[in-house]
């Protein structure tokens, strides 16, 4: 059995949190237009960027996400080529 009651984590350094960050965002092809809906990682750290495909005109784009300490994401996609 392991006791995580001293685990040496302080509260302070590294917070809990709630637990209710962000999994899904819809964003616009930066493209086409069309709204694309997108799994969203919050495990992958506060700051992330990624190439995605568009659901519709298959063209990459550059997706750029942000957690804030709630756990709002924001989400924005731009041409791959900028």
């Amino acid at each position: 059995m392991v006791d995580f009651t001293d685990d040496g984590l302080d509260d302070e350094e590294f917070p809990l949190g709630d637990g209710t960050a962000e999994t899904e965002a819809i964003v616009v092809c930066p493209y086409c237009g069309e709204p694309n809906e997108i799994g969203l990682d919050a495990g992958g750290g506060e700051f992330q960027e990624y190439v995605e495909d568009c659901q519709v005109c298959c063209r990459p784009w550059r997706v750029l996400v942000s957690y804030d300490e709630e756990g709002g994401a924001q989400v924005t996609a731009a041409p791959l080529d900028d």
